[in-house]
C-alpha cells in the first residue's frame, strides 16, 4: 500500500514538533519554572523524537517479531483502532498506533479452546498481544509533572530525610524546625540539588552531621528523573502468566537496559486499584538514557480500567480544587463518589477476569483424564512446563501453606478426580490438584473483599474458591 503522505512527511512533522518543544523548554528555563539540569534533561528527551519513536518500534520487533496484522491508527478518545492502515514509514511521534504481535514460545499457547460443530476450534486464550504505542507525551504535561507532583514528592523526601538524620543526632524539636524551613525554601524555587540549600539553612553547629546528611540527600532521585513516560507502550495479554513471561523474556534479552520493574497484578493495597505490571527500559543510544514505559495488562481488565481511570482523573481534579481552597461540600462528595465508582469498577474487572480463569480451569479438568491415559507408564505429564514457572510470584511460604492444606483436603476426599479413565492413586490425584492450584495462583487476581467467590458448583469452582480463600487468609494473617 502506498503512502498517503509526502515522502518526508514523518521527518518534517517530527522536526517541526521538536523545534516547538525545545522552545517551550527554553522558555520554562528562562522564566525559572525549571532549572538548568531539568531543562537539559527534557531537551534530550524531546530532541530527535523520530529516532526514539523508531527505537520503540524496533524494540517491539526484537521482542515479538513482525506484526501479525496491519499497523492501524489509534484514537485516544474512543480507545479504539481507526480502520485506516498506515505504512511503517509514516509512523511518527505525534500519532499513536495499534498493532498485533504474537508472543512466541507462549507458555499458554493452545491450552484453552472450545470445540464447535465438526472440525471448528476456537481458541479461548490466544498468543496474540495487542500493542498500543502512545504518541510522545505533550511537553506541557511533562512540565506539569516535573514541576508538580514529582517535585512535591521530591520536596517531601528531602524534608523527611533531613528530619530523620537530624532527629537521630539532636532534639526532635530542632529537627522539626529545620525541616519546616527547608520545606518552605524548596517551595520558593525549583531545586534539584538540595544539599547546598539544606546546609545553608542548618548553619553552623551541625558540621558533625553534614557528611551523613549530604550522602543521604544524594540518594534521592531528582524530579526530572522520575519522568519516564515520554514514550509509552501498553501491551494487552489474555492471561497474567503471558505478561510475566514477556517481562522475564525482556530481562533475559537485554538485562543492561532495564531501568525498573513493578508488578501489581497481585496488589490489593494500590489506592488507584490498578492491576498491571510496569517495565521501564532504556532505548537510548550514544550514552543518552531515553526511558520507555511499558504497561502490561490483561485484556479483560483493560475495559474496566478505562472507566476506572476516568473516575480517578475526575477525583484528582477535584482534589486539586480542594488543595487550592476552592472546594465545597459538593466537591468533597464528588471526590468520594468517583473514588467509590473506580473501586467498584476495579472489583468488577477482577471478578470478570477470575471467572475467565475458572473457565480455563474447567477446560483443564476436562483434559485431566486424557493426560493420565496418555502418560501411563512413561511418567511424563502432558502439562510439563505449563504454565511456565515464573519468578514474579507469591511468597514461597504462602505456597507451602496452601499446598499443605490442599493435600489434607485431598486425603479427606474433599477434592477427587471423577473423569479419569482409570482409578488414580492418591499420589496421582495430589499431583493433578497441585498442578491446578499452581495454575490458579499464577493466573488469578486476588481480591480484597471476602464476600465474593466464583459462583460455580463444579470441582473447578470449588478448587478456585478454596485456593483464593487461602490467599486472602494468608495476607490477613500477615497484616495482624
Amino acid at each position: 500500500m502506498s503512502s498517503q503522505y509526502s515522502e518526508n512527511y514523518a521527518v518534517d512533522l517530527s522536526d517541526e514538533n521538536d523545534r516547538k518543544n525545545l522552545a517551550v523548554i527554553e522558555s520554562a528555563r528562562t522564566s525559572g519554572i525549571i532549572n538548568d539540569e531539568a531543562a537539559n534533561y527534557l531537551s534530550e528527551l524531546y530532541s530527535d523524537s523520530l529516532t526514539w519513536f523508531r527505537e520503540v518500534f524496533y524494540f517491539l520487533g526484537k521482542c515479538f517479531g513482525a506484526p501479525k496484522a496491519p499497523v492501524m491508527k489509534y484514537d485516544y478518545e474512543t480507545d479504539n483502532a481507526i480502520d485506516e492502515p498506515i505504512k511503517i514509514s509514516d509512523i511518527n511521534p505525534l500519532h499513536p498506533y495499534i498493532v498485533h504481535h504474537r508472543l512466541d514460545a507462549d507458555p499458554m499457547r493452545n491450552q484453552f479452546f472450545t470445540s464447535g460443530a465438526g472440525h471448528k476450534i476456537d481458541l479461548a486464550v490466544s498468543s496474540i498481544v495487542t500493542v498500543i504505542v502512545g504518541a510522545q507525551k505533550k511537553i506541557d504535561r511533562a512540565l506539569d509533572k516535573v514541576t508538580g507532583k514529582y517535585y512535591s514528592a521530591y520536596v517531601d523526601e528531602v524534608a523527611d530525610t533531613v528530619y530523620r538524620v537530624i532527629a537521630s543526632h539532636e532534639r526532635v524539636a530542632s529537627a522539626k524546625a529545620v525541616t519546616e524551613k527547608i520545606r518552605a525554601k524548596l517551595k520558593e524555587k525549583y531545586v534539584s540539588t538540595p544539599a547546598e540549600t539544606v546546609l545553608s539553612i542548618i548553619g553552623s553547629g551541625h558540621e558533625h552531621i553534614a557528611v551523613e546528611l549530604v550522602r543521604e540527600l544524594d540518594k534521592i532521585e531528582p524530579p526530572r528523573m522520575r519522568l519516564q513516560d515520554i514514550w509509552r507502550v501498553k501491551c494487552l495479554f489474555d492471561l497474567i502468566p503471558q505478561a510475566r513471561f514477556f517481562i522475564e523474556r525482556v530481562q533475559e534479552m537485554m538485562p543492561d537496559r532495564i531501568i525498573s520493574i513493578r508488578d501489581k497484578f497481585y496488589d490489593m493495597e494500590n489506592p488507584r486499584n490498578y492491576r498491571d505490571a510496569k517495565l521501564v527500559i532504556d532505548i537510548g543510544k550514544g550514552g543518552k538514557v531515553i526511558p520507555l514505559e511499558i504497561i502490561c495488562q490483561v485484556r479483560t481488565f483493560f475495559e474496566f480500567e478505562k472507566q476506572t481511570h476516568i473516575n480517578y482523573e475526575i477525583a484528582r481534579k477535584n482534589e486539586t480544587r480542594k488543595k487550592t481552597k476552592k472546594s465545597s461540600l459538593e466537591t468533597n462528595k464528588n471526590i468520594a463518589l468517583n473514588i467509590a465508582l473506580g473501586a467498584r469498577e476495579h472489583k468488577q474487572g477482577v471478578e470478570e477476569y477470575n471467572l475467565m480463569i475458572c473457565q480455563c480451569l474447567e477446560d483443564l479438568f476436562e483434559r485431566v483424564g486424557w493426560n493420565i491415559l496418555y502418560s501411563q507408564g512413561n511418567g511424563v505429564s502432558m502439562f510439563e512446563g505449563f504454565p511456565k514457572l515464573c519468578k514474579l510470584y507469591y511468597p514461597a511460604k504462602m505456597l507451602e501453606v496452601i499446598i499443605d492444606k490442599l493435600d489434607n483436603a485431598i486425603e479427606n476426599e474433599v477434592f477427587h478426580v471423577t473423569n479419569a479413565p482409570a482409578k488414580l492413586t492418591q499420589s496421582q490425584e495430589s499431583e493433578i490438584f497441585r498442578f491446578m492450584a499452581r495454575f490458579i495462583l499464577i493466573s488469578a487476581m486476588p481480591y480484597v473483599e471476602s464476600d465474593w467467590s466464583v459462583p460455580l458448583d463444579t470441582m473447578a469452582g470449588k478448587l478456585f474458591n478454596f485456593v483464593m480463600t487461602e490467599v486472602q487468609r494468608y495476607y490477613k494473617k500477615s497484616e495482624e
